[in-house]
């Protein structure tokens, strides 16, 4: 990806609340790669949420600076917990470092997060075809 003007502050740099869209544009796109789709999970009654969000800050990004975007998921007892980095390129220097812990409701009800396992599975098989 690639910082756009407007995603700075006053000093120059990227604010912060922006690395979080970041995150979660990545999240979003690879839900995407392993066939799901939030609007036809909520229209089956399934809604992912982020639950909490930590991010360390390490070195800013500036306007035009291009930037890649990594995640590892993994299960969490109740919670689908992704890990993300945001590295500069091209000096592979790390910006920031996120932990995005989600959880399941299904029909309006916090669930024990059953619907991760399905998705995990979808993983395995979509890492196994490719």
């Amino acid at each position: 990806m690639k910082v756009r003007d407007y995603e700075c502050d006053l000093q120059g740099v990227v604010n912060n609340s922006n690395y979080q869209r970041y995150m979660e544009h990545t999240r979003h796109e690879f839900m995407g790669m392993v066939g799901e789709n939030f609007g036809r999970m909520h229209e089956a009654g399934v809604d992912a949420f982020v639950s909490k969000v930590e991010i360390r800050f390490r070195h800013s990004l500036r306007s035009g600076d291009r930037f890649l975007s990594c995640m590892n998921v993994r299960r969490e007892s109740v919670k689908l917990v992704f890990d993300q980095d945001i590295y500069r390129l091209p000096d592979a220097e790390l910006c920031s470092s996120g932990r995005v812990e989600t959880v399941i409701v299904e029909n309006g009800r916090l669930t024990r997060g059953d619907y991760f396992d399905v998705f995990l599975d979808k993983l395995k098989s979509a890492k196994s075809d490719g």
